[in-house]
């Protein structure tokens, strides 16, 4: 059992399982709170410093992340130093946060056992093979990491209380019962309506427009009005797809030879051990095997090494990269041979070899189709990049046209036609395409012939050799081709105005109990009363919940527009209680809750900032 994870961290097993683990924290910025102070740091939280070096690795893991997350999109973010400089502060004000409840936790008492510790690193995923630990996935990962089990066991101590208080805040906050029936009520509850609806379509069918309107409009929208940029290009497609190379029989036999290291597995040695404090105590359990009594079950009976002693002190599977330096010494040859009282930092040692299998070469017969595959592809992108360079030097020298270049490549150039950005040929969607097209840099001067473009490498092994072979500037677009797009604006402009003012009119007829004539005389009528929901996301649904509620025997009126744009007039006779199933009840109730502790946790920590002192330094710059 580890009574002690300071003591139990310098245990072999567990040493090789602390490196894996702790690179999450180093991700995340957990790993800057091993970072020692210095005279260059970002800030000072009541007295804790946050370094340099703190900030700049967290800086680094939100950089990538963001990268990782907009693509393309964040090169152009990155090169403003405004946005990177904001992005720096939000990074640093986290790490700030992070100190704020590290220290708020302390101050009243929350702590993380060793066996809450234990629990979390047996428990990790990332540790484990087929939901076991792999000792040897530990080694391999631990022997590239900087950092000793106590820095990785206090990180994971601060990373764990820190999140007991978050959950401390953000889960005992509560809904009481009436509040929640309360709430399912209003959530639930269900509207009567019946509503009279003013066609705005029919009304603009009637409506009159005078060249002169249609001459004014033209000149105040003519910025919306505008005919798009136009383009038709040349263009000369290069894949390296395409190009596919034989390759020989030979060629892949060299190859292989020359890669052989590539195919190979070292041989692996599968080693039990039993760890002890004292010599005497390894002195003695070596007398007991040597007497033949079962190592498993000694080494769960002796072992102090909290890992190898679950399995019955086996280690798995051990490549000579990922073998402890403890072990090779052995020189343990033979099956089932033991070795001495091993002495180590950690302490003392018994182990023994329980299997080897040799290094072993994958024949060429299992790996021909792979390598020929490979070998294919880098001659093909060869090729590939040896057409691109002559293509690139013919589209140079005859800049006039693309016919040497189509020469050189052996394929005619396409000739597209019309487009705009909206609508480009499918070959061209590419950025780096549509920049080199839309950016101005091919095209002359007055309208006068432009230039060939250079090579434009594109995702998959493609490139592109074009030239815009014609251009039409954005315009605005002559009157005559517009008129009967400003006729029917204009018709439904007036149709609208002309539907707001009857409805207004009627609006006021109904409130004043005299509804029924006017709307006979307008030709027009209620339709049958409908129920409606809060759930709804139609306009009428979203009017008819912003309506004040109906007296006794006395609709409610209003006036709104509908998803088509006809203006209708809206009576509301009744609300009722509506209906909510319980699992839909919880499930808001539950959304309230997270809420509240979310209001609560961000109003906690800014009552942490407010309390604190905090200290700017030069690192919290933009370097």
């Amino acid at each position: 059992m580890m009574d002690n994870l300071r003591a139990a961290s310098n245990h072999v097993a567990l040493k090789i399982i602390l490196g894996l683990i702790i690179l999450s924290f180093v991700l995340t910025g957990v790993g800057g709170y091993l970072t020692g102070g210095s005279g260059d740091y970002a800030a000072k939280v009541n007295g804790q410093e946050i370094s340099r070096a703190q900030l700049e690795r967290a800086f680094s893991s939100e950089r990538a992340r963001q990268q990782q997350m907009l693509g393309e999109q964040f090169s152009v973010l990155a090169s403003n130093e405004g946005y990177m400089q904001q992005m720096r502060q939000q990074t640093l004000s986290q790490l700030i946060d992070e100190v704020l409840l590290t220290q708020y936790a302390k101050d009243i008492g929350l702590t993380i056992g060793d066996d809450q510790i234990k629990q979390a690193i047996f428990t990790q995923p990332a540790f484990q093979t087929a939901g076991q630990f792999d000792n040897a996935k530990y080694l391999s990962i631990i022997n590239n990491i900087g950092f000793s089990a106590d820095q990785y066991a206090e990180a994971l101590r601060k990373q764990l209380t820190t999140q007991q208080l978050i959950n401390a805040v953000t889960k005992t906050d509560f809904v009481l019962g009436n509040e929640a029936d309360s709430l399912a009520a209003l959530v639930s509850q269900q509207r009567l309506v019946r509503e009279v609806t003013i066609d705005v379509n029919a009304l603009a069918a009637k409506q009159d427009v005078t060249q002169e309107e249609i001459s004014n409009y033209y000149q105040q929208h003519q910025s919306s009005l505008m005919s798009s940029e136009q383009f038709r290009v040349s263009y000369i497609k290069m894949d390296a797809a395409a190009m596919e190379q034989a390759v020989s029989e030979s060629d892949i036999q060299s190859w292989y030879e020359k890669h052989q290291d590539d195919y190979t597995q070292p041989q692996r040695n599968r080693y039990s051990i039993i760890q002890t404090n004292t010599e005497a105590e390894a002195r003695s359990v070596l007398d007991s095997l040597k007497k033949g009594d079962d190592f498993a079950k000694l080494a769960k009976e002796k072992s102090v090494d909290p890992i190898s002693a679950r399995n019955g002190g086996d280690m798995g599977w051990l490549e000579p990269q990922t073998t402890p330096d403890e072990l090779k010494g052995a020189s343990l040859k033979e099956k089932g041979q033991l070795s001495g009282v091993i002495t180590s930092s950690p302490g003392f040692i018994i182990a023994r070899l329980d299997e080897t299998q040799p290094e072993k070469v994958k024949p060429l017969s299992e790996v021909h189709d792979d390598i020929a595959a490979k070998l294919k592809q880098e001659k093909a992108v060869a090729a590939f990049y040896k057409l691109q360079q002559k293509v690139s030097d013919a589209a140079s020298n005859d800049n006039e046209s693309l016919a040497s270049a189509e020469q050189v490549a052996g394929v005619k150039a396409v000739d597209t036609d019309w487009f705009d950005r909206d609508n480009l040929p499918a070959d061209l969607k590419f950025k780096a395409v549509q920049d080199a097209i839309f950016n101005g840099a091919l095209l002359g001067e007055n309208g006068a012939p432009g230039s060939n473009s250079d090579v434009i490498s594109v995702d998959g092994d493609r490139a592109f050799v074009l030239r815009i072979h014609e251009h039409k500037p954005e315009a605005v677009k002559p009157l005559k081709d517009v008129t009967a797009q400003i006729t029917a604006t204009l018709k439904q402009q007036k149709a609208l105005q002309q539907a707001k003012t009857q409805a207004d009119k009627l609006l006021a007829e109904l409130k004043a109990g005299k509804g029924d004539d006017a709307l006979k005389a307008a030709d027009l009528k209620f339709a049958a009363q409908q129920t409606l929901t809060r759930m709804g996301q139609d306009a009428l649904s979203q009017a008819a919940f912003s309506l004040p509620l109906p007296s006794e025997g006395k609709p409610s009126y209003g006036v709104s527009e509908d998803d088509k744009g006809n203006v209708v007039l809206i009576a509301l006779d009744k609300v009722q209680k509506g209906e909510i199933p319980e699992a839909q009840k919880q499930s808001l109730v539950q959304g309230i809750t997270q809420n509240n502790a979310q209001l609560a946790f961000a109003a906690m920590l800014s009552n942490l900032r407010k309390e604190a002192k905090i200290k700017y330094g030069a690192a919290a710059q933009a370097q």
